[in-house]
């Protein structure tokens, strides 16, 4: 079949790369798509949320599967749009319907699903702008750091981890009253602090089976031992050496089950990936969000361990066949490090061209932030290049990934040397 894929990021760049390899893809396009991926598909320059374009390209180019990649279109409803429309319907699309993509969506539909179906997650409260004293009172029940998230989209920067509480309420107040990240700081929720380890769980479900992927960690801070400014991701690595056979039960028995029960019981139609971000406080995992698409740079580790044919593991979630198919998995460890633009995730240059992509040997280079101009493949974005390696252990994968990051080359580049230091 002829398939699309939507975005411009490494994640849609690694599921380009995968879906390529299957006997069963035939065209492959990505829309709007990036450097990397025009090596291996036809781009398509329209938006990911432009769902009339989108539905001219699917008619014009049969496409038979069209695989969502950021949370955009599918928190604006693209599922349903393809289900309720009779040219369309048929199209087998990856992604949750509107209703499901609320668990991403909104951090308090998020929390309430938690609360409803007894998985573990911090205590917390919503305000909005009326309820901003409200708010404030409540942060003086807290013990520091205090944990403000905008409750909409906010591009993975809607997060504030803050020490002092006069800083905690001065940015509550930036939230609400003054729109710091526009309507996405509408409502805001206050969390609880969970004190502990970070990893993601990713699921593919059926709506009524699943399939848990491989796990994956990634590092979010922009500096080295994860200090500074939050960014979309530094790195990734895979499998998450922690995660024991006894986390991995527990992780299943409490949060993956009774998440896809919570969403057969509301009779939410779900057809594609939750992403689990989940701490590790002593022996315990608790939710820390849910994200209703796959992670980047996570993907970039992910994808790359599945032997499965990702054809075959997408029809059958579409087609509520997942009890069917086997998920074969690479025993090897992937590691992936993010090469980005000299001041990101703040202000930073576009333009810039990069050299050496074709000298890398023994390892993917996943194009993150590219694009192609006079012929020579430039920076055009943030996130720039993700370099991924698979080797016996990460530490073997890592040393790989760094070694071929040295062979690369754009003005004011930038990587962090120390992901995974806190997994020795």
């Amino acid at each position: 079949m002829n398939i699309l894929v939507l975005g411009s990021g490494g994640r849609e760049h690694t599921f380009a790369y995968m879906l390529a390899q299957s006997d069963r893809c035939d065209t492959l396009y990505v829309a709007p798509g990036n450097a990397g991926t025009a090596k291996i598909a036809t781009n398509v320059p329209i938006s990911v949320t432009d769902f009339e374009a989108i539905k001219e390209c699917v008619l014009k180019n049969d496409i038979g599967m069209v695989v969502v990649g950021p949370e955009d279109p599918l928190v604006q409803g693209i599922a349903d749009y393809f289900s309720e429309t009779e040219a369309l319907k048929n199209i087998l699309l990856i992604g949750p319907s509107k209703r499901g993509a609320l668990l991403e969506g909104s951090k308090e539909r998020a929390k309430e699903f938690m609360l409803q179906h007894s998985i573990p997650t911090a205590a917390y409260a919503s305000f909005t702008k009326e309820s901003l004293n409200a708010g404030k009172a409540f942060l003086d029940t807290l013990k520091p750091p205090y944990v403000l998230k905008a409750d909409g989209l906010a591009a993975g920067k809607g997060v504030l981890i803050l020490q002092d509480i006069n800083d905690a309420k001065q940015e509550l107040e930036n939230m609400l009253a003054h729109q710091k990240f526009g309507d996405a700081s509408n409502t805001v929720v206050i969390e609880e602090f969970l004190d502990g380890i970070e990893l993601s769980i990713f699921v593919l479900t059926d709506g009524e089976d699943y399939k848990i992927l491989p796990t994956a960690k990634d590092y979010k801070r922009i500096g080295e031992g994860d200090k500074g400014l939050n960014t979309g991701g530094m790195g990734a690595i895979s499998p998450v050496p922690f995660a024991d056979t006894t986390l991995m039960n527990k992780i299943e028995e409490r949060i993956v089950k009774p998440t896809i029960m919570g969403l057969k019981k509301e009779k939410i139609d779900y057809k594609g990936f939750v992403f689990i971000g989940l701490i590790k406080v002593g022996d315990e995992p608790y939710v820390i969000e849910y994200n209703v698409r796959m992670g980047d740079p996570e993907t970039e580790v992910v994808l790359p361990r599945i032997k499965t044919d990702l054809v075959d593991l997408l029809e059958a979630a579409y087609r509520k066949e997942l009890h069917r198919i086997a998920l074969e998995v690479d025993a090897r460890a992937a590691t992936t490090v993010m090469v980005v633009s000299g001041g990101y995730p703040e202000a930073y240059e576009k333009g810039k061209e990069i050299s050496g992509i074709s000298s890398v040997e023994d390892s993917i280079v996943f194009h993150a932030g590219t694009a192609v101009k006079d012929g020579a493949v430039v920076t055009n974005g943030g996130r720039v290049l993700a370099v991924t390696s698979l080797d016996s252990d990460f530490r073997k994968a890592l040393k790989k990934s760094y070694q071929n990051i040295e062979k690369l080359s754009f003005d004011r580049m930038y990587y962090r040397t120390d992901i995974g230091f806190d997994l020795s």
